[in-house]
C-alpha cells in the first residue's frame, strides 16, 4: 500500500511540475470531451426546444389548399369548405382564410413605393382562425362577430407586422388598405407552425367582398384534428372538401417539418460527435508524442531510481498513471467546458437546457481510455532503458 502511493505521489508530481509539457497535452481530451458533450448537448436543448413547441402547439393541426385544377389563377376552395370539413367525425374545428390580391397595406401615406415592392398579404379570416393555430392574441383582440355585422373596417395584424409598423400596444392606429382607413384592433402573436401569418394583416370577410371585390372564397383552411387521428383526417380531408370530384386539394401536417428538424440535429450531433472522437484521437497522438520526449528529458531521474531497486514494471506503471491522469483530468476539465457551452448557447438561444448527466462517465472514460492507450509506447520505453543508457541520454 505504501509503495503504491509513493507510486501515485510521483506519478501526480510529474505531471504537476511541468506545467507548460502537461497543458498541452490536456488539450486534445479537453476539446474532444468538451466537444462530445457539447454536441450531445446542444442538439437535445434545440430538440428539447422543439418538443416543448410541439407539446404547446400539438401535432394535430392541419393545412389544406387549394390545387391547381380548382383555378389556373388564385386558386380557391369552395365557399363552403369549412361545412363540409365540419361533417369528417375526426376533425374537431376548422377555419379558413382567404387571400385577397392587389391590395396596397400601408403604414402610412409616406411609404408607398416600399411597400408595392414588398407587399403584405392581406387575409380575410372567421372568428375562430387563433382558437385553431391555437395561438393567443398578443394584443387588443380577434376580429369578431360584431365586426362583420356592423361593417366595420377591422384589422388584425401579425406580430412580425407589427414590429414593422412599429406599433405599440394599446395604441389607437390606422393603417391605409388600398386607401381606406382601418383600425387595427389587435396583434396575432406568433405563429410557429405558420411563420407567413406573422407579416400578414387579417380582415373580416365583409370587408373582402365590400371594399376589394373579392368572392369569399377561402384559400387555404387550417383543421385542428382529434387526438390521435391526425394522419387519418388528413386522407380524409381532399374528398371531404371536393366531395370526391376532380379538384385537387392539397394538405399538410405542418408540426412534420418540426419533427424533421428534430431528426436534422440528430444528423448534426452524429457528425459532431465523430468531431470530438477525432479531437480525443489527435489528442492521444499528442500524448504519445510529448511523453516520448519526456521519457529522453526525464532518462537521469528514470536512472537513478532503476539504480534505487526500481522493476522495469513500477517505471512503466509511473508513466501509465501519468498518461491515466492526463486523460482523467482532461476528460474532467472538457465535461465541465461542455456542459457550461451548452448553458451559455441554450440561454442566448432561448432553449430548455437539456444535460445527461448520466453520459458523463462515459465520456470521461473515452478520455482516459485514449490517454492510457497513448501513453502504452512511452511507458514500455521508460522501462526498458537501463541505467547505464541513461547516462548517455542525460
Amino acid at each position: 500500500m505504501k509503495r503504491a502511493r509513493e507510486l501515485l505521489a510521483i506519478a501526480a508530481s510529474g505531471i504537476a511540475s511541468r506545467k507548460v509539457r502537461t497543458l498541452l497535452i490536456l488539450l486534445g481530451p479537453v476539446v474532444g470531451v468538451a466537444a462530445m458533450v457539447g454536441a450531445v448537448g446542444l442538439t437535445e436543448s434545440a430538440k428539447g426546444d422543439l418538443k416543448a413547441k410541439l407539446a404547446e402547439l400539438g401535432t394535430t393541426l392541419i393545412t389544406a389548399e387549394a390545387g391547381g385544377t380548382f383555378g389556373q389563377q388564385n386558386p380557391s376552395l369552395p365557399k363552403d369548405a369549412v361545412k363540409r370539413v365540419a361533417r369528417v367525425p375526426t376533425v374537431e374545428r376548422s377555419s379558413a382564410v382567404s387571400n385577397i390580391s392587389g391590395v396596397l397595406t400601408l403604414p402610412n401615406s409616406g411609404s408607398a413605393d416600399y411597400y408595392r415592392a414588398f407587399p403584405v398579404p392581406v387575409l380575410a379570416s372567421d372568428t375562430t382562425l387563433p382558437e385553431v393555430l391555437q395561438v393567443p392574441v398578443e394584443t387588443g383582440r380577434w376580429l369578431s362577430d360584431a365586426d362583420q355585422h356592423n361593417h366595420t373596417r377591422s384589422v388584425v395584424i401579425g406580430s412580425a407586422l407589427a414590429h414593422q409598423y412599429g406599433y405599440v400596444p394599446g395604441e389607437t392606429r390606422t393603417i391605409q388598405l388600398n386607401g381606406l382607413d382601418y383600425g387595427v384592433v389587435g396583434v396575432l402573436s406568433p405563429v410557429a407552425l405558420d411563420p407567413s401569418l406573422d407579416n400578414a394583416a387579417f380582415v373580416t370577410q365583409w370587408s373582402a367582398e365590400h371594399d376589394f371585390g373579392t368572392s369569399g372564397a377561402p384559400s387555404k383552411m387550417y383543421v385542428r384534428a382529434k387526438e390521435g387521428t391526425t394522419q387519418e383526417t388528413t386522407d380524409a380531408l381532399p374528398t371531404a372538401i371536393n366531395l370526391g370530384g376532380t379538384d385537387s386539394v392539397t394538405t399538410k401536417i405542418p408540426s412534420d417539418a418540426l419533427e424533421a428538424s428534430a431528426r436534422a440535429d440528430k444528423t448534426l450531433q452524429q457528425t459532431a460527435l465523430f468531431a470530438g472522437l477525432l479531437a480525443l484521437a489527435v489528442g492521444g497522438l499528442g500524448i504519445a508524442n510529448v511523453m516520448s520526449i519526456s521519457v529522453i528529458q526525464r532518462s537521469p531521474e528514470i536512472g537513478i531510481r532503476r539504480a534505487l531497486g526500481s522493476t522495469r514494471s513500477l517505471i512503466a506503471l509511473q508513466f501509465m498513471l501519468e498518461a491515466l491522469f492526463i486523460g482523467l483530468l482532461g476528460g474532467v476539465i472538457g465535461a465541465f467546458l461542455g456542459v457550461g457551452v451548452v448553458y451559455l448557447v441554450s440561454n442566448m438561444a432561448g432553449w430548455v437546457v437539456v444535460v445527461n448527466y448520466g453520459k458523463m462517465p462515459i465520456w470521461i472514460g473515452l478520455a482516459v481510455a485514449v490517454a492510457v492507450v497513448a501513453g502504452l509506447y512511452p511507458s514500455v520505453k521508460a522501462a526498458r532503458l537501463e541505467p547505464l543508457e541513461t547516462l548517455r541520454l542525460g
